[in-house]
C-alpha cells in the first residue's frame, strides 16, 4: 500500500490533492490547522486520516509524523498569504509567513525522507507569485522562492536514493480563499487573461501532482511546473 501525507489538505488543492491520490490508492495522512468539520468530511469520504497541525510549529509536524512509519509520497500544500506592503511588514508577520510557507516544508522533508526508501516522492505546492508578484506580495513570493530552491537542492542531495523532488506552482485557482479575498470582477478579468479562458480548479493541480508522484515521473526531478493555464 502507497502512504502519502499531504499538509494543509481540508479544502481547496488540498482537499483535491487528498482525494486524488486516495482514489489512485494511496493510504493518506493529512494535516489540517482550523477547518475540523471540513477535515472530517474528507476523511469520511475518502478514508484518509486527518490530523490537526500548524505545520509552522516543529512540534505539530513532529506529531503530524508520528502516524507514519513508511512514506511513498509527500505534497508540502499547506501555506499561508501575506498582502502587507514590504515597509510595513513586522518581524513577526515575515517570521509567521516563513515558518508555514518555508521552514514547515523544509522540516516535513527531513520527517519524510528517513521514512522513505528507493522511488519515494516529495511534491512542494509554490506560486507562480514567484515569476508575477503584486505588491504586497514581498513575505509571500520570497517564501515561495525560498521553497523553490529547497526543492532543487533536495532534489540533488536525494537523488542517489532514487527520491524525486518537484515543485509545482498554481496560477489562480477557483478556491473559497480565493474568492473570499479577490472581487468578482478581478477574478473573470484574470481569467480573461489566460489563454485557456478561464481559472484554474484544485483539480487541474491535483492532477498533475499525480503525475509527479507516479512511476511515470521517476525521471522528472528539480523541476517546477507552472500549472497556470498559461498565464506565465
Amino acid at each position: 500500500m502507497t502512504t502519502a501525507v499531504v499538509t494543509g489538505g481540508s479544502r481547496g488543492i488540498g482537499r483535491a490533492l487528498v482525494r486524488r491520490l486516495a482514489a489512485n490508492g494511496a493510504e493518506v495522512v493529512f494535516s489540517y490547522l482550523e477547518h475540523e468539520e471540513e477535515a472530517a468530511d474528507l476523511a469520511a469520504r475518502t478514508g484518509a486520516r486527518a490530523v490537526q497541525a500548524d505545520v509552522g510549529v516543529r512540534a505539530d509536524l513532529d506529531r503530524l509524523f508520528s502516524h507514519v512509519d513508511d512514506l511513498d509520497i509527500l505534497v508540502n500544500n499547506a501555506g499561508i498569504a501575506s498582502t502587507t506592503p514590504m515597509v510595513d511588514l513586522t518581524e513577526q508577520e515575515l517570521d509567521r509567513v516563513f515558518a508555514v510557507n518555508t521552514t514547515g516544508p523544509l522540516h516535513a522533508m527531513q520527517h519524510a525522507v528517513r521514512r522513505m526508501s528507493t522511488g519515494g516522492r516529495v511534491v512542494n505546492v509554490s506560486s507562480m507569485t514567484t515569476v508575477w508578484a503584486s505588491p504586497g506580495e514581498s513575505a509571500y513570493a520570497a517564501s515561495k522562492a525560498a521553497l523553490e530552491q529547497l526543492t532543487v537542492v533536495a532534489a540533488k542531495e536525494l537523488g542517489e536514493r532514487g527520491i524525486t523532488v518537484n515543485a509545482v506552482s498554481p496560477g489562480p485557482t477557483d478556491t473559497d480563499f480565493l474568492r473570499s479575498a479577490v472581487p468578482e470582477s478581478a477574478l473573470q478579468a484574470t481569467a480573461g487573461m489566460t489563454p485557456l479562458g478561464r481559472l484554474g480548479a484544485p483539480e487541474d493541480v491535483a492532477d498533475v501532482v499525480a503525475f509527479l508522484v507516479s512511476e511515470e515521473a521517476r525521471w522528472v526531478t528539480g523541476q517546477n511546473l507552472r500549472v497556470t493555464g498559461g498565464l506565465v
